[in-house]
């Protein structure tokens, strides 16, 4: 199984311009080129306890962590069709999954309406096929943050 720090490691060694935060439980990284915005365009999450509004992956059990990251609308189309609507609040969107299964990619039990995307402590066979869409989302939180910024990247 593929740990926490193994992932920061990853993460930090194969992206330019991210800027990590931590915060109850969560690790947020930002694409942010050159330190422009106070934080920049989320990209990836980690997630390690509960919060009062997502419970759904009942991440309080000991050991359980979710990796979450936007895809492109199109490729989360293609992965589980189209997005599920908005859930209310402290509620998941709904649809087949179980959020507390290990090691399945799924949308994201309170942002899969956004087109994000998670999975319970991926294996190290699991992240290895999610390192194409975990690339996607980091392009996806680039091109963002430079039309907001009206900044162009080469």
């Amino acid at each position: 199984m593929l740990d926490v720090q193994e992932l920061n490691t990853w993460i930090m060694t194969n992206f330019e311009d991210v800027v990590p935060h931590y915060t109850w439980g969560e690790h947020s990284y930002f694409y942010n080129l050159s330190g422009l915005k106070p934080r920049g365009s989320y990209f990836l999450t980690i997630k390690q306890k509960d919060g009062a509004n997502d419970t759904a992956s009942n991440l309080d059990r000991p050991g359980v962590w979710r990796l979450n990251f936007g895809l492109p609308k199109a490729n989360f189309i293609h992965c589980f069709g189209h997005p599920p609507s908005r859930p209310g609040k402290g509620m998941a969107v709904e649809g087949p999954w179980d959020f507390t299964a290990l090691d399945q990619l799924m949308p994201h039990p309170v942002y899969g309406w956004m087109a994000w995307v998670s999975i319970l402590n991926p294996s190290q066979k699991s992240f290895e096929t999610l390192k194409p869409l975990i690339i996607q989302a980091y392009s996806k939180a680039r091109d963002g943050f430079d039309k907001r910024s009206d900044l162009r990247k080469t």
